[in-house]
């Protein structure tokens, strides 16, 4: 299973590094992440380089699609080659958003009637296209995704592992990677934001 997480120029580290690396320790189990993007090399909106793992076209023949967010999301939007290199298909793919990568969704029209996670920032630009922005981290419908919030990638991850290796898979990812001595905290609030759209209250 390949995960493409599509990473565009001024993208937001905390989404694209995040999920990846979240699911790339299921490597073992293949299920593998790779940065996927439109040229060989981007930059993040804090000016750090990345090559790419994979071209854009790689979105197209993956398992799973998640589209990163950054600064200049609403460009990539306006831009429609870059649109056209992004022939998804929701009945083949699952497919996620983090932040303001629900524009690039919904320009695909694949958020239609369904309500929809996003970051503050790109709440107006969303709410704009007619969709209903949810006060919460993260929602699925079917093989739809959408997360709201930077550190929301970690239940964009979750829903991932989950949903192609089973729940006990992203247990195990998620109580290693949890803050020492928050590991059932760490565990139980993600299941249950993926299950709920909401993380488990303590």
């Amino acid at each position: 299973m390949q995960v493409a997480v599509v990473t565009f120029d001024g993208f937001n580290e905390l989404d694209s590094f995040i999920a990846s690396a979240l699911i790339n320790r299921c490597r073992n189990d293949d299920l593998e992440a790779f940065i996927t993007t439109p040229t060989p090399t981007v930059t993040s909106m804090n000016g750090v380089q990345v090559t790419g793992q994979r071209p854009i076209g790689f979105a197209a023949d993956a398992d799973v699609v998640l589209i990163g967010s950054g600064i200049r999301t609403r460009d990539v939007v306006a831009d429609d080659r870059l649109i056209s290199m992004l022939p998804l298909d929701p009945a083949r793919q699952s497919i996620g958003s983090q932040c303001s990568g629900a524009l690039v969704l919904a320009r695909l029209g694949l958020l239609a009637g369904i309500p929809t996670c996003t970051d503050r920032t790109s709440r107006p630009f969303v709410e704009a296209r007619g969709l209903t922005v949810l006060d919460a981290p993260f929602h699925a419908e079917g093989n739809i995704a959408t997360a709201g919030g930077c550190l929301a990638s970690q239940y964009l991850a979750t829903w991932v592992i989950t949903r192609t290796l089973g729940e006990d898979a992203a247990r195990a990812v998620l109580d290693y990677v949890a803050p020492g001595g928050e590991n059932r905290e760490t565990v139980d609030r993600a299941l249950h934001a993926i299950h709920t759209g909401r993380p488990a209250l303590r």
